[in-house]
């Protein structure tokens, strides 16, 4: 009985936890919606990053999976000389691709 309750409590307990931060230099990251390439904008290349969406038996919401997907990206495009990303599909097992541009806003 203890094991069950000390399983669901950890559940419950990662479940809340935030495991991606920005970096202080991703703070000026934009990202746009998928579609059109930004205008006036130099493709910098890509990002591939990804994230457990599943802890064992448990499924990690969905949104949360996004955002660290999302947060992951914008601490990798400094490293390309990028501020704007742009989704290049849906989140799929974890794992999600953007387009990285420098815009010069």
């Amino acid at each position: 009985m203890r094991l069950v309750l000390l399983a669901a409590a950890s559940t419950v307990l990662l479940s809340a936890c935030t495991w991606v931060h920005l970096a202080p230099n991703a703070k000026n990251v934009r990202v746009v919606g998928a579609g059109a390439v930004p205008t006036g904008c130099e493709k910098r290349g890509e990002v591939s990053v990804s994230v457990k969406d599943s802890v064992a038996f448990y499924e990690r919401n969905n949104l949360r999976v996004r955002d660290e997907l999302e947060t992951l990206a914008r601490n990798e495009a400094p490293g390309l000389q990028a501020d704007t990303l742009q989704p290049l599909g849906d989140p799929a097992n974890g794992e999600q691709r953007f387009a990285a541009y420098r815009c010069g806003r």
